[in-house]
């Protein structure tokens, strides 16, 4: 490892910086980063550490070392602000994906900056606000959207499991799918039913709306309904 250990003066000179993770085994990269110092080298010590959870990032380390072979470690860009080592980060992790990457999380801020479709650029900047002149539902679906998310699996995240009112629900036959305070999709509810996942909660079953009221609220701005910085998921318009 000590052949590895950055001097102080390189350390100086280097600032921030993004580095990769290389499996010498195919050559993908398999971990993105972002550091000072000799943060660099701190994943091959954790990996020698027994006391080390075994991440899929540590497994791999793991595995290649076990093979005699040694990760290989590339500095992707130097001399950053820690800002712009973010958004470096970020970058790279879009463009990799994920789910190619032994990373646990997304790049820093990637939701609000991250890699986009040119639709849903102009979606999120020239949004119109959205009228609501019938009892709705709104949910937010943050933490369970998926870009390039099937149908099903946005109904799915949309419809369960919530702590809701039925004294509200019950009025309210429109229910609408909000990321990022923007309708991605619009449904009729038929009824409401105990959750068959989180005891106490509950699931709407319903359908997407028709033409005509999807139409209505499909890719509007919920901000005038939902401020900025709400943390509850559900927001009943009982127009």
């Amino acid at each position: 490892m000590d052949k590895y250990k950055l001097s102080q003066s390189t350390i100086e000179k280097l600032g921030y910086y993004v580095y990769l993770l290389i499996d010498p085994r195919n050559n993908k990269v398999f971990y993105v980063g972002k550091g000072k110092g000799n943060r660099i080298n701190q994943h091959l010590l954790g990996a020698l550490d027994k006391k080390t959870n075994e991440t899929e990032k540590i497994k791999r380390i793991r595995d290649i070392q076990k093979t005699g072979k040694e990760v290989k470690h590339y500095i992707l860009r130097h001399e950053l602000t820690e800002e712009e080592a973010f958004e470096v980060e970020c970058a790279v992790i879009d463009v990799l994906g994920k789910d190619n990457l032994t990373n646990i999380v997304n790049g820093h801020d990637s939701i609000n900056k991250g890699i986009m479709k040119l639709e849903d650029i102009k979606i999120k900047y020239e949004a119109e606000e959205v009228i609501i002149k019938q009892p709705t539902i709104l949910i937010n679906i943050h933490n369970l959207y998926k870009k390039e998310a099937s149908p099903k699996a946005i109904y799915d995240a949309t419809r369960k499991s919530w702590k809701v009112s039925f004294n509200r629900v019950s009025k309210i036959k429109v229910a609408c799918s909000v990321y990022l305070g923007i309708i991605r999709e619009v449904y009729i509810i038929n009824k409401w039913l105990p959750s068959t996942e989180i005891k106490g909660r509950s699931m709407f079953v319903g359908k997407v709306a028709p033409k005509d009221v999807r139409n209505k609220y499909l890719n509007k701005s919920v901000s005038k309904y939902w401020k900025k910085g709400s943390q509850y998921p559900i927001k009943y318009v009982l127009a």
